[in-house]
């Protein structure tokens, strides 16, 4: 029997750790508000707490981001977050810091710890070093490309290993940017970057003397030249299998739901499709679901070494998809579907709804949109303020909705 490697989701809200599990995630992180790489995540510590006790009953763990580079000050905080840990009860704590590692290890000694990617971990001794501090499992920098992976594999065999396999790249090292800092004073290590890199750059030149400010004419990749494209190795997924990681990481604690459920389906499916036949595995199919999310277009970085010229997208951060997404179910019975907004509606529109482990979806079009607040037909709907429209079940014969709701995805081409 073929061990696959554990799926392990981002929930940045209480709906995306619904979100994952229901999409077949095998695990989910997600931060411990004010001190993690994701300040900015919407959730509180109490939604955190209901979020690992839904996934605890449905057999899944959970792992807690502390992955903050801790100052003097954090400290003088940390008897209370040891009591927030133990009130939450996470599978494993996610830390970057040494000393946060200490501590702890003396005050929480029974949680395991795992070694984030903010540590920047490239080879097989850094490994050994916090294997040897006390961790159970390391996430491996961006930057290690398949082939150090293996070796690190090989010289590391008894403890968990972990790689990013879909997400946004960041320009610096790992995470570690200043750019935010000097110019917004929005730390990239506490979650609030305003990721300077994907803005727009002019380049000008400044004469001093006479205080005269002339543009440098730019050629055709002159304006975002730090927007990285998207990581994406489904192309790429046999050969990370085969290399036996522990854990596949899917990054995005600030993404919608929409995001969350629709990349975890598709990894999810190609991690199942890989398990039943090998030597057949085709990724196109998951392929085709993952080029439906809006995207800065994908890369895999730097999965076979240097970076190539395909990495960065030197035009826009705008996304490169045909599709957005529609809505989410939020309830549904024998006469009806209500289906919540994420855009704009109209009567007409085909939509598709994305079904928890299917291999198909289903698509119906809404000839009559109708708003669920007061079963007016109207020509069209906006999103905001849980604007939702009605689908009668008459539309839709097919029973598969029934088991799943709520948190079943929907999307339609733009």
């Amino acid at each position: 029997m073929i061990k696959l490697p554990e799926l392990l989701a981002p929930a940045g809200t209480l709906d995306a750790f619904k979100t994952a599990i229901l999409y077949g995630a095998d695990a989910i992180y997600a931060g411990l508000p004010g001190f993690s790489m994701r300040a900015r995540a919407k959730i509180t510590t109490d939604e955190v707490k209901q979020g690992i006790d839904i996934a605890h009953a449905a057999g899944k763990k959970v792992y807690l981001a502390f992955n903050l580079f801790a100052h003097e000050r954090d400290f003088l905080n940390m008897n209370r977050v040891s009591e927030t840990i133990d009130y939450l009860k996470p599978d494993a704590l996610i830390i970057s810091d040494p000393g946060v590692m200490m501590w702890v290890r003396e005050h929480n000694p029974d949680v395991p710890i795992h070694v984030s990617t903010q540590a920047n971990i490239c080879s097989a001794e850094s490994v050994k070093f916090w294997q040897m501090a006390g961790a159970r499992l390391c996430v491996l920098a961006r930057e290690v490309s398949h082939q150090e992976f293996k070796i690190i594999r090989q010289k590391c065999p008894d403890i968990g290993l972990e790689i990013f396999v879909h997400g946004a790249m960041c320009m610096s090292y790992s995470g570690r940017c200043l750019l935010s800092n000097f110019i917004t004073g929005r730390p990239a290590n506490r979650g609030a970057c305003a990721q300077l890199c994907r803005w727009k750059y002019d380049v000008i030149l400044r004469e001093c003397e006479s205080g005269i400010e002339m543009p440098i004419e730019e050629d055709e990749h002159g304006a975002y030249i730090m927007n990285s494209k998207d990581l994406c190795l489904m192309p790429r997924l046999r050969e990370v299998i085969e290399s036996k990681p522990n854990s596949l990481k899917v990054e995005g604690r600030n993404r919608s739901e929409y995001y969350v459920g629709c990349v975890v389906h598709a990894y999810r499916g190609a991690l199942d499709a890989y398990a039943r036949d090998p030597d057949s595995f085709n990724p196109a199919p998951f392929m085709d679901e993952l080029n439906r999310l809006e995207t800065r277009g994908y890369t895999t970085a730097f999965f076979d070494g240097n970076l190539g010229a395909d990495a960065h997208n030197y035009e826009t951060t705008r996304s490169s998809s045909d599709w957005h997404a529609a809505g989410v179910i939020t309830k549904i019975d024998a006469e009806k579907i209500t289906l919540e907004l994420r855009n704009e509606i109209k009567a007409g529109d085909e939509i598709t709804f994305v079904l928890p482990g299917c291999d198909s979806d289903k698509s119906i079009v809404l000839r009559q949109i109708i708003n669920a607040k007061n079963g007016e037909q109207v020509p069209k709907m906006s999103a905001g303020q849980h604007n939702s429209l009605i689908i009668p079940r008459a539309w839709i014969n097919d029973d598969r909705l029934d088991k799943f709701v709520p948190y079943v995805l929907a999307y339609k081409h733009k």
